[in-house]
């Protein structure tokens, strides 16, 4: 079983995607088999050697990304077992587990195997063709008819939560509300959606990590047991604890891992006042505008405050006096009169000065997402221009 390291090492990948399935395959082959025959994509060229699998490996689990070779990240079974354990320790103990995101991403796979740990199998929503809300009542009269006295979980992403909160009917944010915990990550989440959720009775518990962490390790901004967490003078955050990955299949020696038993993140953290964990942003989307680098999620939280906004992506785009731009795609509220830009670039520099103001705003019905469920950023630049 996973989590006990019995059995060979396992590479997740969608069922439902032939195309996406070749590339993992070939790019971070769980074992020592060879690549298939048929020709990659030019733009995936097959790794020239993979770093050895330990005897513990369990995961090998695909990082997030659109183009390019996507990374392997190497799980052990011990740190899959400290992350399910961990994360029992910090909710109610083993409850039973709606499984509503793809089982191929890593926080899926984390409510597989903490149903594993719990000892029941999570009721699965199909989400091949998107996340229904309506679905809700009838998972949530299934999980409590098997539960007994267990409390019920699932783990969603900000954009499923938005959804439910929306919807026309009250059903599906009833039926969350049973839930004892709703961890949600993937993305930042703006102030408004937590108070609407806990209006409505939802108890969230926003999550942060990585495939490279096993999932999320930091928990409302506190880290789960055995996790540490620092910030180096560039504000990035660092990770470390027996929830880390060994490393990546298909580049050894990355320096995302030259500490050992930490991961380096690409995000740029603080804390607040009473210790907790605040991520301001990616450092790796970071723009350069007239010479000031702006963190592009700083702005989107900005934007998502206003009562308006629904949603809200920022990007970087070429300009031939400043180097680059701010450019912003929002998706208005139900209902609502999307404000002109005069108004939304006013209330941006209100809070975060002149130099964060997007230049131009870019109303949307939603957003590109990838197959996690994040902003896909770059089909938005291409949007954009």
């Amino acid at each position: 079983m996973l989590i006990d390291g019995a059995g060979p090492a396992l590479l997740p990948v969608p069922a439902s995607d032939a195309a996406r399935r070749r590339i993992l395959v070939d790019a971070l082959r769980p074992d020592d088999a060879p690549a298939a025959q048929d020709q990659a994509p030019e733009d995936l060229a097959r790794p020239a050697d993979l770093a050895p699998l330990g005897d513990d490996t369990a995961l090998v689990v695909a990082t997030s990304g659109s183009t390019g070779t996507p990374k392997g990240a190497m799980l052990s079974a011990s740190a899959l077992n400290a992350s399910a354990v961990a994360t029992e320790e910090r909710l109610a103990g083993p409850g039973r587990w709606l499984l509503a995101l793809p089982a191929h991403h890593i926080a899926g796979l984390q409510v597989v195997l903490r149903s594993l740990l719990a000892g029941a199998e999570p009721h699965v929503l199909d989400v091949s063709a998107g996340f229904d809300p309506l679905s809700l009542p009838g998972a949530v009269r299934s999980l409590e008819a098997a539960a007994g006295d267990r409390p019920l979980y699932t783990s969603l992403i900000p954009g499923q939560l938005r959804k439910v909160l929306n919807h026309s009917s009250a059903s599906p944010a009833a039926a969350l509300a049973r839930f004892h915990t709703v961890l949600l990550g993937g993305a930042a989440t703006e102030p408004e959606l937590l108070d609407r959720a806990a209006a409505a009775g939802i108890h969230v518990v926003r999550t942060y990590g990585s495939s490279e962490t096993a999932g999320g390790c930091v928990y409302d901004g506190v880290p789960l047991a055995g996790t540490e967490v620092e910030i180096d003078d560039d504000s990035r955050v660092w990770l470390g604890g027996p929830t880390v990955a060994a490393g990546y299949r298909n580049a050894p020696g990355h320096e995302a891992f030259s500490r050992p038993g930490w991961f380096r993140t690409e995000d740029a953290g603080s804390f607040a006042d009473d210790g907790g964990l605040r991520i301001l942003g990616r450092l790796d989307t970071a723009v350069s505008v007239g010479g000031l680098t702006i963190v592009p999620q700083v702005v989107e939280a900005a934007l998502m405050a206003h009562p308006a906004i629904s949603e809200a992506v920022v990007v970087g785009v070429p300009d031939a006096r400043l180097g680059h731009r701010l450019a912003a795609a929002i998706v208005p509220a139900p209902s609502v009169s999307v404000p002109p830009p005069a108004e939304l670039s006013s209330w941006v520099r209100e809070r975060l000065g002149r130099h964060s103001e997007p230049a131009t705003y870019d109303v949307m019905a939603e957003l590109p997402v990838l197959a996690n469920g994040k902003a896909d950023r770059k089909e938005i630049e291409r949007r954009v221009r």
